[in-house]
């Protein structure tokens, strides 16, 4: 209880001026809960400053115009010599800071700077060089120490937005999305962080089928996406058929989105890319994890092996073979629900059903001197589905299996040299392998479909940077691609074998230049790709423009472009191949019925932010030649159609967020047109199969100490179908469809809550304890609609998305 005789500094401060004619200018928090008596009336204005001197932690500083400047008064001063922790050089210009005062280093490295508060955080930072975090109870140990900063040979992008949409996720000056999951809070209906479901966040990104790894990139198809995990492109992206992210969470340290503009180092990938790191830092102890959910088990172990090398393991598996949750069965009958699985005829009953899926990663990193580091990453994962049919033929019981198979495996070696403070060079080779198989039996027939898709593809990257000063980057690489797709079709009755298999090797040069304004204002990056393809004596020049501006203290400018091709897509033989489950096989093209695929894209973005408000708004064209009918997924007259054409895209891209204290709320908006050209279809451009010509939602977070809380509303306008023709929906016992995609689905809506809640259990461990309903209300989307023809039937099925699907989890942290 202070004394009666004792008020607030700001009221007595009040008085001073009344009395005296002045002003005093300060920081309400360097005077809150400051309690004094007040001076006594006769003094002189120095001494009334004097006195309030001696009797707070105060500084009072007289400026020329008559106003009292009140600062802290400082603990004391600290003082360093930064240098160079590759050749022990002083660093100059080098920016220290702390909460409320900062400087820079001279030329010999030397600094100082006023401590105030042993809570104080000092921040060392220097272009080329990681940031270094200091602690003011440290700093006061030593008297004027080395400091050692790490060289960090970078392109050189910063973060234009933080928290972009929630805590960890931020947007670059190269146009870029990231999201660190250290730093992640909470996305409605998610528990676990789950990449591919966490992307459908950002607008422009969302998936028609409401899968989580079928994403849709402004309008693009899914295998318009080049999918990296550690540098390695990855053929397959789910488990549970699509419903769930192939790649575990607890091993995913960040996610990188890349729209437009991408780095000419990538390529592939015509409408995105999405790019999986894992830790790059050597931990200094060893950490664990064990969790599970209404899905699956899992478990993460970060080793520290020794000082210069730890090892990162992380697996799941299914929970299918110890229990049958509510979870997993909503998911069960979700892929499961095509009329190919689930009544083949009326005669026929599935039985034995045997669903499975696991993956398993691990990342090994070997810090060699401060000059090399060596990592080593492989990643193993499968899905299988298996039951018997069952009917009765001439009085006899007959059964026979199918079943349905999804693997992958992968590794790849990564090297990085140092050579000084300028100059880097990196190496890395990939492997990666997928095969999907499946036999699929007809009973009523005696016959036996086998399908396969194999690819085996390896890559060798070369890339040096070279740092020419402060403000100018260059890169130089080189780029080796060899890829083999295998495609068997197999029957038994009539004997039918089809086997094709084809490679293509791609070999590509490409170049960088990256300038950032010496006030970090203005940014822009060029960069210029040349692949050229053996096998077709192909040459392809791919530019890429990435450039940003800030103006105006609150906004931000930027335009992007790129020119970008891509050897592989998928097809879609026929509605119910694969079981229903699985539509879809990799194919190379040939650069003739099955072209190139190549892009162009431009897009200009301006954004504002200030006080916790953001708007973001990007505008974007897209033109894409070279798609063919089977990779679209035509459900109409046209799925068996094999040709050619192009795709054109132009939309909005809109986000609206404000931030305060422990919640955030936000808006996102994306309108799109896009349109299909295929001259075998229709003269004239119509809807595309992926056009959802407006997207929205709204997402609320908040966080309080250890809890987390998240809502989210989702809406779109359904996609387009091609209906029968009312009335005269038979011709020649064939459908009589109206016009390609001239009708569309009614509109998608759903509703996501979640919560995670996070306790110390013991000094060694703590617990994470989530939950979350995925479609709070239940509401019945229609996420597809295509026609049959059985009996001179007409059938119409109905695909429907995923119902009111609770989870719950819990991990333990070791």
């Amino acid at each position: 209880m202070m004394a009666q005789d004792k008020s607030p500094l700001s009221i007595i401060l009040k008085g001073i001026e009344n009395s005296y004619n002045i002003q005093f200018n300060y920081a309400p928090d360097n005077i809150d809960q400051v309690f004094i008596r007040a001076p006594d009336s006769n003094l002189s204005l120095q001494e009334v400053l004097l006195y309030l001197e001696n009797n707070t932690d105060l500084k009072f500083n007289s400026s020329e115009n008559g106003i009292i400047i009140i600062t802290t008064k400082p603990l004391g001063k600290f003082c360093g010599y930064i240098k160079s922790k590759e050749d022990g050089l002083p660093i100059e210009q080098a920016t220290i800071q702390t909460k409320t005062s900062g400087t820079i280093s001279d030329k010999h490295g030397y600094f100082e700077i006023d401590i105030k508060s042993i809570n104080d955080r000092i921040v060392i930072r220097s272009l080329g060089f990681k940031t270094l975090n200091l602690s003011a109870n440290r700093a006061q140990k030593a008297t004027c120490m080395d400091i050692v900063l790490e060289p960090n040979i970078q392109s050189l992008s910063e973060v234009y937005l933080t928290n972009y949409i929630t805590s960890g996720i931020t947007k670059t000056n190269l146009g870029t999305y990231e999201i660190d999951f250290s730093k992640f809070d909470i996305l409605p209906g998610l528990i676990d962080t789950d990449v591919f479901l966490s992307l459908q966040a950002f607008p422009g990104v969302l998936s028609v089928d409401e899968t989580a790894t079928n994403l849709n990139i402004r309008g693009g198809s899914h295998d318009q996406n080049l999918i990296l995990w550690d540098g390695i492109k990855m053929y397959q992206s789910g488990h549970f058929f699509g419903l769930i992210s192939l790649y575990n969470p607890q091993i995913t340290k960040d996610v990188l989105l890349i729209k437009n503009g991408t780095n000419a180092s990538y390529t592939d990938g015509i409408s995105g890319t999405i790019s999986m790191n894992t830790e790059t830092k050597l931990n200094p102890k060893t950490t664990a994890s064990i969790g599970f959910n209404l899905v699956d088990l899992n478990g993460f172990l970060d080793l520290k092996i020794s000082d210069k090398s730890s090892v990162e393991i992380a697996a799941r598996k299914s929970l299918y073979d110890y229990l049958k949750t509510p979870t997993f069965n909503r998911y069960f009958e979700r892929i499961t629900q095509n009329p190919d699985y689930e009544n083949n005829t009326s005669n026929v009953l599935n039985t034995n059903e045997d669903f499975d899926f696991y993956d398993f990663s691990l990342r090994w990193l070997y810090e060699i001197s401060p000059k090399d580091k060596l990592r080593l990453n492989f990643i193993n994962a499968s899905n299988k589905l298996v039951f018997d049919e069952n009917t009765v033929i001439d009085n006899l019981e007959r059964s026979k299996e199918s079943k349905l198979t999804q693997n992958s495996i992968a590794g790849s070696l990564f090297y990085e040299r140092i050579w000084n403070e300028k100059i880097n060079t990196s190496v890395e080779f990939y492997e990666t392998d997928y095969k999907l198989e499946a036999t699929n039996a007809n009973l009523l027939e005696d016959q036996r479909f086998l399908q396969e898709n194999q690819i085996s593809e390896s890559s060798l990257k070369l890339i040096n940077k070279y740092k020419i000063n402060n403000r100018f980057n260059i890169s130089l690489g080189y780029q080796f691609v060899e890829t083999e797709i295998t495609n068997l079709d197999d029957v038994d009755n009539p004997i039918y074998r089809l086997l094709v298999s084809e490679v293509l090797r791609t070999n590509g040069l490409f170049s960088e230049m990256a300038y950032i304004s010496s006030n970090k204002k203005t940014y822009l990056n060029f960069g210029l790709r040349y692949n050229y393809i053996h096998k077709f004596k192909k040459s392809l020049m791919e530019p890429r423009l990435n450039f940003s501006h800030r103006f105006w203290n609150y906004f931000s400018v930027e335009i992007l472009g790129e020119f970008k091709s891509q050897n592989t897509s998928q097809i879609i033989n026929f509605q119910n191949d694969f079981l229903g489950v699985e539509k879809r096989r990799w194919q190379l093209s040939n650069n003739s019925s099955i072209p190139v695929i190549q892009s162009k894209q431009g897009s200009f973005g301006i954004n504002y932010s200030k006080n916790s408000f953001l708007i973001s708004s990007e505008f974007y064209y897209k033109y894409i030649s070279g798609i063919t009918t089977q990779s679209q997924g035509f459900t109409d007259q046209f799925q068996f159609e094999k040709s050619s054409g192009t795709n054109s895209v132009y939309g909005m891209d809109l986000l609206l967020k404000k931030s305060f204290p422990n919640y955030n709320i936000w808006l996102s908006y994306s309108y799109m047109d896009n349109k299909y050209t295929f001259k075998s279809i229709s003269q004239n451009p119509f809807p595309s199969n992926f056009d959802i010509t407006h997207a929205a939602s709204f997402g609320s977070s908040y966080t309080k100490n250890s809890f987390k809380f998240s809502l989210g509303l989702n809406w779109h306008t359904g996609k387009p179908i091609t209906e029968p023709v009312k009335g005269n929906e038979i011709v020649n016992n064939e459908i009589n469809f109206q016009s390609t995609n001239s009708s569309r689905l009614d509109s998608y809506f759903r509703a996501d809550v979640s919560a995670l809640y996070t306790v110390d259990l013991n000094s060694k461990i703590k617990g994470e304890f989530g939950g979350s309903i995925w479609n709070v209300f239940g509401t019945e989307n229609i996420i597809n609609k295509f026609y049959t023809l059985k009996d001179d039937t007409v059938i119409e099925t109905n695909e429907l998305s995923l119902n009111f699907t609770p989870n719950l989890s819990a991990r333990f942290i070791f």
